[in-house]
């Protein structure tokens, strides 16, 4: 005869797991993953400068790079290397060997990057500057009289939580 030992989690738990996962989610919520150069890649014969022109990168934005990978890399130069193509000493090697890269922009800086190979002399280069997030949006003012549960529940809580689920989810797909 087998034993067979069932936990059962009440709602409080429940409760405090989903709320500790919702808090350390909501950060990434304001996150953006670029994909560099649309939907034609990392590529030869695109214009990374037109591509990026009318973006703002803030910090804690990600760049996700895709690319074939025995051909291509993912280098990060300092801003004269860039200038000049010399990609012979990288200030990083984002290449991970999979040809789908994703870089953090964890500094407010202007990032500097090219393919190496040659690439970079037909225009595989793109120089990312990143912002100091801005402050969130001010809340409007609430009339006296006027709260509603139900309002605010889907504006404060179950809003943040469904795109806290999409990052999840997003995510997960990046890493499978």
């Amino acid at each position: 005869m087998e034993a067979v030992v069932r936990r059962n989690f009440g709602w409080t738990t429940t409760a405090v797991v989903l709320a500790c996962a919702l808090l350390v989610m909501l950060p990434q919520v304001y996150s953006v993953r670029y994909i560099v150069g649309s939907r034609f890649g990392w590529t030869s014969n695109v214009n990374y400068t037109n591509w990026a022109k009318d973006k703002h990168f803030y910090n804690g934005d990600w760049l996700f790079f895709v690319y074939d990978r025995n051909q291509m890399n993912v280098l990060e130069l300092n801003k004269t290397d860039y200038e000049s193509c010399n990609t012979e000493h990288p200030l990083h090697n984002w290449t991970t060997g999979a040809g789908r890269d994703v870089v953090p922009l964890n500094v407010t800086k202007t990032y500097y990057f090219a393919s190496g190979k040659g690439f970079c002399y037909g225009g595989m280069k793109v120089a990312i500057h990143v912002e100091k997030a801005p402050p969130p949006p001010k809340a409007a003012p609430v009339r006296s009289g006027s709260t509603n549960l139900l309002n605010t529940f889907k504006g404060q809580i179950l809003i943040p939580a469904l795109f806290a689920t999409a990052a999840v989810w997003d995510a997960f797909l990046l890493l499978w």
